[in-house]
Formats: C-alpha cells, structure tokens, sequence
C-alpha cells in the first residue's frame, strides 16, 4: 500500500520579512490550528520532530526484548531480571521524556518567534548528543538500574551523564522558547489559544526543571539509590505530567478542527480551562515550602495537585471533542488518519484515568494506570505528526495502512492494560520478570499473556508509524 502524494490540506502561509516573526490570523474565529512558518523554524522543528522519531524507533527496539522478557513461555530465553530492568530504564527514558519533549520542542518552535535561533540550535545538539549517549550506555558500562517513578536511571556516570545532557538541552530549549514567545493579543482566536496551550507546556516543562533541581539540592546523596532517585525525581515528575497533558488537549483541539469538526467551545473558553492546568503548576513551589522533600506530605500535596488540575480540565474538554466526532461521517483519506489517531488517543487515555481509581498497593495495576495515559498521550501526537506532514511540504499519509495504524496500536495497548489490570487484582507485582513475577494461577498466566500479546501487537502499531512517517520523509509532496 502506498501514500499518494497530495496537495497540503492547508497551503503553508509565507510570510514577508516585515513580519515574518507574526502569525498572521488566516483563520476565522473558532477554527484551531497552526501554520508551519516557512523559515528557519520549519527546519528546526523537522529536526526535534526527527529526534522524537529516533528515540520512538530506538524504544521500540528495547520494547520487543522488553515483553518478551514478561511474556510466559518466552522470558526464560533471556537473562531476565537484570535483562528486564536495563531495558525498561532505556525504554521508558526514550518513549517518554525523549519522544515528548522533543515534539514539545517542534511545537515550541512553530508557535515562537525566529529570535535567538543560534541558542535554539545548541539546545537540539545538546538533547541530541544526550539522547545518543543514553542510548548507547548499556553496551559500555555495567551501572545497576534504578526503577524510580517518572525517570529511571542505570546508576552509573555514562547513562547519567547522558540524561544530564539531554536535560540540559531541555533547559535550554525553555528558556529560549520562553525569549520567542508570540503575544496573543487582547482578541482571543483559535490560533491564540492553541499557542496560549502550547506556553502553558512549555512554563510547565520550565517549572519542573526547577522542581528537578530543588529536589537534587534537598535530598540527601546518601540514601540508599532507590530512595535517593525516587525522591529527585518525584515533584519534577509530577509537574512534567502537566506539561504532557496541556500537550494532548491542545493536539486534541488541533485534530478535531483539522478533520473539519467544530469544537463547542469558544477560544477564550479554551484558554481559560488551559490557565487552569498552568495555575496548578504555579503552585508547585508551595509543596516544597509546606514540607521537606523526604515527607509523605510533600509527595501527598503534588497528587492532589495533579488531580486538581486534571480532574477539572480534562472532561470538559474530552466531552467537547466526542460531542464535535458525532456529526463526522465521511472523510476523505488524508483525514481519517487524524480521526482515528483521536480517537484512540481519547479512550487509551480515559481508560488510563479509570483504571488510576482502581489501584491499590503496589502491583501491576500501576504501569496499567500510566501505560493507558501515556499511550493516549503518544497516539495525540502521531496524529498531529501525520497533520504536519503535508504542511511541511511531504505526502500526507493516505494509505488504509496509515488510517489503521492508531487504531492497531491502540488496540494492542488496551489489550496491554486489561492483561496488567487482571493480574494486577491477583496481586501480580510490578518491575519485575521471570520468576520474580511468581505467577501462581492460571487466571495470573493468562492475565500476563493477554498482556504480551496486547504489547507485541502495540509493537506492530508502533512500527508501521515509524514506516509510515519514514516512507512520507522519503518523497516531497507535488505541487
């Protein structure tokens, strides 16, 4: 099957150099979206958006061994505990922090000013350079993996150095972000509350670097790595949560008006509920005035937070997009994409939520709970990649393959989460493989097979994006 090359579903808008550094308002009042600036920026973002692919093909490298290594029958193959933890470290830090931060900054890039591009330029060489080594630091060093909440590290000076790099290239990437921020004006369009979104992420990324260093500053060196690594990474995890899900509802928003549905909700309305989510991460730093890092209060302040700011914006704003799918019916092929990416992203994400009310204790319940939400979050994003395309002068994605593929991932993930969720009730703990899952039943062994064959076929999914995506790169678009 093949992507046919088509005309950009919307023209790029080329702007002179009186005011190449302004959005020009193309749209009418109520549409959402974003051009791509035919600049320096352009270039820019192709090349975060290509570190995100590489660290998607480079997870998902780790991801095959990953499941295999839990899946019954086939985990004795492997070298299993210490096998299963390196991967996971690698695989996690590339699919998640590495792939979302590096579309962030594709996103930043479009919907900023040109200023300062030297310094925009050295952040993407040092994320890259940092990206490349974390990659490459489990075949050079023997460091022990440390499976903390939102970053797990291989405690040793290569993986770290390498995660140190790449943060600081994010580091630099906010703050040159924040010097080319575009004022949105006293009139709110469309246009302004997705770039109002997209600053919110981008403050929220800025506020958990902060948090990040705060906590290196207040935790004790010498507490045993696990607790040490927990507790640096536990508010900045909390706060980059945010930053991801004002990421989503802003791809939610974008795709819904690009597949030609009309979002219920005004601008201004949009704007305000995405202030919301911003106002939860300015309050932050009281979570670490209130009480020291090391407190149970401390990590009990940032869960109330993040439920805060979640629990009010989110639903409004997932309802509107369902209630705007209901009248779309026929679409043609560049579309469909674009819808089924949304919809998955919506019920991955939903299901991620619910299944965060049913955890209790430590057991596999908790990846479920992420993995539903994360997914949901990576499935906005391919969507919105498949947008950008055409827009920066490649094919769009047309073929059935491109519109089966969210669809195919999705599904191979619910199935990922039900299989985690059932074992998970019989008590099935979590970071662990082999015979340290100690599966005890048959309902446990079919759980955690339902769960190998939801992450095999996911990995499918995954890989026909990469295809996708490669293929389209590979040929311009015809005038």
């Amino acid at each position: 099957m093949t992507d046919t090359p088509v005309t950009p579903l919307h023209p790029p808008v080329h702007l002179s150099p009186a005011n190449s550094d302004v959005v020009k308002e193309v749209l009418v009042d109520g549409t959402f979206d974003l051009h791509v600036p035919q600049d320096g920026r352009r270039q820019l973002a192709l090349a975060w958006l290509g570190l995100g692919m590489f660290a998607l093909v480079a997870s998902g490298l780790f991801s095959i061994l990953l499941v295999l290594s839990r899946t019954p029958q086939l985990q004795a193959l492997f070298p299993v505990a210490d096998f299963f933890r390196v991967a996971l470290v690698v695989h996690v830090d590339l699919s998640v922090l590495v792939w979302f931060l590096a579309f962030g900054g594709a996103l930043w890039t479009l919907s900023g000013t040109h200023r300062f591009a030297g310094l925009a330029w050295l952040a993407f060489a040092l994320s890259t350079a940092g990206t490349l080594v974390m990659c490459v630091a489990p075949f050079v060093q023997t460091a022990t993996p440390v499976m903390a909440n939102y970053v797990p590290v291989l405690d040793g000076p290569v993986f770290l150095s390498g995660l140190l790099l790449f943060g600081a290239g994010i580091t630099l990437l906010c703050l040159r972000s924040m010097l080319a921020v575009q004022p949105i004006g006293t009139h709110i369009s469309g246009n302004g509350a997705l770039r109002f979104g997209l600053s919110a992420a981008m403050v929220a990324n800025a506020v958990a670097v902060l948090a990040f260093a705060w906590s290196w500053a207040a935790v004790p060196r010498e507490l045993d790595p696990r607790i040490y690594y927990e507790l640096v990474f536990w508010g900045g995890g909390h706060v980059l949560q945010f930053a991801y899900t004002l990421l989503m509802l802003v791809n939610w928003i974008w795709l819904t008006s690009a597949i030609g549905a009309k979002v219920p909700l005004s601008p201004r309305l949009v704007l305000l509920l995405l202030a919301i989510a911003l106002l939860s991460v300015f309050l932050t730093p009281i979570t670490y005035l209130a009480h020291d890092v090391t407190s149970v209060e401390h990590h009990q302040l940032q869960t109330l937070l993040m439920r805060f700011g979640g629990g009010i914006v989110i639903p409004p704003i997932a309802l509107a997009v369902l209630w705007s799918l209901i009248p779309i019916r026929q679409l043609d092929a560049a579309k469909r994409p674009l819808r089924a990416s949304l919809i998955a992203s919506l019920v991955l994400f939903s299901a991620g939520g619910i299944i965060g009310f049913l955890i209790s204790g430590s057991n596999v319940r908790i990846p479920a709970h992420y993995h539903g939400c994360i997914v949901g979050v990576t499935l906005a994003m391919m969507g919105v990649v498949y947008l950008l395309l055409p827009r920066f002068g490649y094919a769009a994605p047309m073929s059935s393959a491109a519109a089966w593929q969210p669809t195919i991932y999705g599904i191979g993930q619910m199935m990922h989460i039900v299989g985690l969720v059932w074992s998970g009730g019989y008590g099935v703990q979590r970071k662990v493989a082999g015979s340290d899952q100690v599966l005890r039943s048959t309902q446990e062994t079919l759980g955690m097979g339902l769960m190998g064959l939801g992450g095999l076929i996911a990995i499918v999914g995954g890989v026909m994006f990469i295809v996708i995506v490669l293929r389209v790169l590979r040929r311009p678009s015809t005038p």
